[in-house]
């Protein structure tokens, strides 16, 4: 017998409709955004380090590095010499070392004292050269005015001077210096190396003789017959010539007394007669006095 379905056959159900979607109803939540690629990191920790304490970190570690310097007596400073002569070091080992020292307007004879006073020696590194330092030890050199240092690399330097010129030897408490035209000793000079050089004897004739030796240069008959410049009460001079005669100068206006002294020279031949004294000192007369006699003086010329 068939079974009997209570209720009757069931009707096939219709799929309901979905309801249409209400414009107030939320949507979903979007996907988050990725982390700015700039942002730090730390190192294999994946957490952010915001820039304010970054920076407050290296601040910090700054001002201690200060105080570590200062509380270990500048010990980091000479940390970085020792680093630095290494890689000069380094470097020399590479070539930049000294081999040649180049001379500009330094004479012969002064270049050893300035090799012995720069402090330069064969093999010194290049790289770590003060020159600063070698140019204020060579213009310590009495034949010295100014001087210029210039490296070449790998393995040259070069000193340019200039040089002071030799002016005189001046004699004075039993001394023989040479000097320059400023009255500056130069200490390095040997004055038994200069016997052509002009004598200057007395207190004061070192710093007088730069006015003095170019007129007397400029009159050759005078110039070859002079034996020495005396510094008279360090006011005016006394020009001794190789026959003995002597030659007395005023306190001022010296050009106008040799120029005296010229014009008699020119009509009288007074440098060849070898008078014992020619007083020039009064401008309005000259008086000499003979070898053979014992007078005061003698007129010879009234201001001519």
């Amino acid at each position: 017998m068939p079974a009997v379905v209570r209720g009757g056959p069931r009707k096939p159900t219709r799929p309901r409709a979905e309801a249409p979607a209400s414009p107030n109803k939320a949507r979903p939540a979007a996907r988050k955004p990725a982390p700015p690629v700039g942002k730090l990191h730390a190192a294999r920790g994946g957490v952010g380090v915001s820039p304010r304490l970054a920076l407050g970190v290296a601040g910090a570690a700054l001002a201690l590095g200060l105080i570590i310097t200062l509380a270990t007596g500048h010990r980091v400073e000479r940390l970085a010499q020792a680093f630095g002569r290494g890689v000069d070091g380094e470097f020399a080992g590479m070539g930049f070392k000294l081999k040649t020292v180049k001379f500009q307007g330094a004479s012969q004879m002064v270049q050893a004292d300035i090799i012995r006073a720069s402090g330069l020696y064969q093999d010194q590194p290049t790289l770590g050269l003060d020159l600063e330092a070698v140019r204020a030890r060579v213009e310590a050199v009495g034949w010295v005015k100014t001087a210029r240092i210039v490296r070449l690399l790998p393995d040259t330097v070069m000193i340019a001077v200039e040089e002071r010129p030799a002016l005189a030897v001046w004699q004075n408490a039993g001394r023989m210096r040479v000097i320059d035209s400023e009255g500056r000793i130069i200490r390095e000079a040997d004055a038994s190396r200069f016997p052509g050089l002009p004598l200057v004897v007395g207190q004061g004739a070192d710093q007088a003789a730069g006015n003095i030796l170019p007129a007397v240069a400029a009159r050759p008959r005078l110039r070859d017959r002079l034996d020495a410049l005396v510094r008279v009460d360090d006011r005016r001079w006394d020009l001794r010539l190789k026959d003995g005669s002597l030659i007395q100068l005023p306190a001022i206006d010296e050009e106008s007394a040799l120029i005296q002294l010229d014009q008699l020279d020119q009509r009288q031949r007074i440098l060849d007669l070898g008078f014992a004294r020619i007083d020039l000192r009064d401008p309005d007369m000259v008086a000499v006095r003979p070898r053979d006699t014992t007078l005061l003086g003698q007129p010879v010329a009234d201001g001519a």
